[in-house]
This record gives C-alpha cells, sequence and structure tokens, in this order.
C-alpha cells in the first residue's frame, strides 16, 4: 500500500504528490470563489458578477465550458481565446481551485482512494471530508463518487454508515471530486498519464464511468446529483455519457421514477436480502419502503429496457443471505424487471459482525441465478488493503487505532 499525506513529507518509497490546483481550503481567506464545478448557468451569473454583458455571456460561458470541463484548465491564463483583460478580471474575482487531497493510497491491485477536504460551511468551524475511488481495469476506469459527508442509512454491514450525516454536497463538489481524479491521473488532453497497476490500456481516457455509490444517499440530495450528472453528461465538457453514470440508491421511492424521468442514468438497487424482515435489519430503510414498494418502483422506472437493465447489489454475508433458497428467492422476486445481479464478497472492516461468504457458496449462488436467465456477476473485491472495496468508505480523520490496523491488515491477509 502507498500512502500519500499532502499534508507533510512522503514517507520513504511513497509516490511525490501531482500537482493540482490549490485547495479551496487554502484560498478561503480572499473570498474568491472557484468557478470549476458550476453549471452554465452558474458561470453566467459569474460573468455577470464582474460585468459581461448579457449578450456577450453565452460566448464566453462557451469558452470556460471548454477550458474548464474539457481541458481541465488550472488558471485563467490557459486560456489563450479569452482577452487578457476578462482574464484579469476573471482572476481578480474568481479561481479554479480544487478540493484539497489530503491523503491519497494506491491498492496492491492498482484502486486508488483519496480523501478530500471541503471548506467549512462557516469561517471558524471544521472542514468537511469525503471519499472518493477509482477502480481501473483494462478497458475501464471507474470512479465512485460521494454525494454526502457521511450517511444517515445506518445499514449494519456497510462501513459509512457508522459515521453520522454531517450534510449534502452540492452539486459542485461532486463534479469537483470527478475533476480532481483526472487531474491526479492525467486525464486531460497534454497531461502526463498516470501510470500503475491496472490502469485501462484501450481508449483516451482513465475515466469512462460514474458510479454514484461512495459516501451517502444519492437520491437524498437529489436535486445535487442531478444537477451534476447534467454536467458530467455535456458532450463538450467532461462527456461522460448518462448510459455510463449509474446512481445507486438503497430504496429511496418517492425519487426513483423522478430520476429517471428527469434525469435518466443507469439505476442499482442496493438490495442485499430476499425478505423483508432480514433486509429490515440490513438496509433499515426498508420498514419505510418495502420490498414490494420498491420492486413495484423499479418495474416502472422508465429508462428500464433489455438494454438499460436495472443493476441489483446484493452482498454476500456468510450464514445470513447466502443459501440456495435465498438464490431461488432472489430470481423469483425480480421476475418482469430487465435486471442484472451483481453478487459482492462482503468487504470486512474493522469491529463488523459479518463474514464473508465462502467462494463455493457464492458460485453455487450465482450458478443459480445465472440458469435463471439473469447475469450474475460476481464483483471481484478490489481494494480491500485501503479500505477502498464496496461499502468500507469512511471519510473520519482520524487516524486508524493500532487496534484496527492490525485488524484491517489481518482481513487483508485472509483476502488474499
Amino acid at each position: 500500500m502507498n500512502l500519500i499525506d499532502t499534508t507533510a513529507a512522503p514517507a520513504a518509497g511513497a509516490r511525490a504528490p501531482v500537482e493540482i490546483a490549490a485547495p479551496l481550503a487554502a484560498r478561503r481567506a480572499d473570498a474568491k470563489r472557484s468557478l470549476a464545478g458550476l453549471d452554465r448557468a452558474g458561470l453566467a451569473a459569474a460573468l455577470a458578477e464582474i460585468g459581461v454583458s448579457e449578450r456577450e455571456q453565452r460566448m464566453r460561458v462557451a469558452q470556460l465550458w471548454h477550458w474548464i470541463y474539457l481541458r481541465g484548465a488550472l488558471s485563467f491564463d490557459e486560456m489563450t481565446n479569452v482577452g487578457k483583460g476578462l482574464r484579469e478580471k476573471l482572476g481578480a474575482a474568481f479561481t479554479l481551485d480544487r478540493p484539497e487531497v489530503v491523503v491519497e493510497q494506491v491498492s496492491n491491485d492498482g484502486t486508488r482512494k483519496w480523501l478530500l477536504r471541503l471548506p467549512p460551511d462557516i469561517d471558524g468551524d471544521k472542514p468537511h471530508d469525503v471519499e472518493m475511488v477509482y477502480i481501473p481495469e483494462s478497458d475501464r476506469g471507474t470512479l465512485c463518487v460521494s454525494s454526502q459527508v457521511g450517511c444517515t442509512l445506518n445499514c449494519s454491514f456497510c462501513h459509512t454508515g457508522t459515521q453520522r450525516l454531517v450534510r449534502n454536497l452540492t452539486a459542485a463538489e461532486i463534479v469537483l471530486q470527478v475533476m480532481v481524479a483526472r487531474d491526479r491521473l492525467g486525464d486531460y488532453p497534454g497531461r502526463d498519464r498516470a501510470v500503475g497497476p491496472g490502469l485501462p490500456t484501450e481508449g483516451d481516457r482513465l475515466v469512462t464511468n460514474i458510479v454514484f455509490m461512495g459516501m451517502g444517499e444519492p437520491l437524498y440530495a437529489y436535486d445535487s446529483v442531478a444537477k451534476s450528472i447534467e454536467v458530467l453528461a455535456d458532450g463538450e465538457g467532461l462527456g461522460i455519457g448518462k448510459r455510463r453514470i449509474t446512481v445507486s440508491t438503497s430504496g429511496v421511492v418517492p425519487e426513483i421514477e423522478k430520476l429517471g424521468r428527469e434525469v435518466g442514468p443507469m439505476l442499482a438497487i442496493s438490495l442485499h436480502a430476499v425478505r423483508d424482515e432480514l433486509r429490515d435489519e440490513l438496509v433499515p430503510i426498508n420498514k419505510k419502503y418495502p420490498l414490494k414498494v420498491l420492486l413495484e418502483a423499479c418495474r416502472t422506472y422508465p429508462p428500464a429496457s433489455n438494454a438499460k437493465r436495472i443493476t441489483f447489489e446484493y452482498v454476500m454475508l456468510k450464514g445470513v443471505n447466502d443459501s440456495p433458497a435465498d438464490a431461488k428467492a432472489l430470481v423469483k422476486l425480480l421476475a418482469g424487471i430487465p435486471a442484472k445481479i451483481n453478487l459482492i464478497p462482503f468487504n470486512p472492516w474493522p469491529g463488523t459482525k459479518y463474514e464473508c461468504s465462502d467462494w463455493e457458496t457464492i458460485e453455487q449462488f450465482s450458478d443459480i441465478v445465472f440458469r435463471a436467465g439473469y447475469s450474475s456477476p460476481v464483483r471481484t473485491p478490489r481494494g480491500r488493503d485501503i479500505l477502498a472495496a464496496c461499502g468500507q468508505l469512511k471519510s473520519e480523520t482520524e487516524k486508524l487505532s493500532a487496534r484496527e490496523r492490525l485488524a484491517l491488515r489481518a482481513m487483508a491477509a485472509a483476502a488474499e
């Protein structure tokens, strides 16, 4: 495991931090706002603040959009087709700062996890931290982004659920996660691309897919998530199409239809159980929106089709939800829904009461689902050694205790 702490000198053997724009927190005293992460309306409003006429704004927004999102500009001085006078005005009033990267960890399998620090909401308060994870494969690179600081769902198998909810992220803060990842990976034209194990060798992009599967429940931050997806999917900027953007929800039923109708990304459901009494324990939101109600929302999800199947995530918990009877019940439960089933070996974390199902049990479960006609890939655990795997994210700034570190090392060794 490589660990980079940008607040201190790199440890022996650690990679040097990549140069990025000045962190947002570092510039708070001068009251300048960053334009990075804003949508077109936000950029137009910023231009109006510095006296750009309404007639000129459309052209200038297009120029800013190109440089911020397509080129990844870190300074207004890079914007060569913007007049010097306007660049000076922009620089005097605004920045292109990103959130501060406090810690970057690189797993043995190439997975990268970043701890980002956001400025406090009020001067004098503590800053907020969130985590995001990049999972490289030979033909794609998936970025798992957060939508909230903390989480309120308290899913019993999830490490993030042990952290209290602080607030929703803004749309700009979600977009900025993608921009930071692309900065760190050199994933903009003309940048030196990152090197390391597992990075995509096909295509010209390192970040090809986005999943809202990090910290928080995306549909409890609906407005921010919806707005951020429009920025991420814009073909003249970041250009990550909606078929490559997946929103994962634990089952906030009233927002599911709205998401499909207004935004239209791919949908994933954190299912994990086939009986209400068990799901009430694993995913407590089930007490409010039980399985029958949730699955009806999936059946009527506007974009759902054989070409845009809903993904049902099912974490494999030893002796809890992994029997052949559970597999058969799962197949029956999803009848009539264009679906694929992601089987997720449980990723342990210090203090959890659950264990991962045996591999033979997982294969037997997968075979039952596959024979019923469903795609049922078993997700390869990634980033376990840096607590970057599914269900392991937690952004608390305190360092792990010695006991937790020993437990983490033991779990990582057992998984090999």
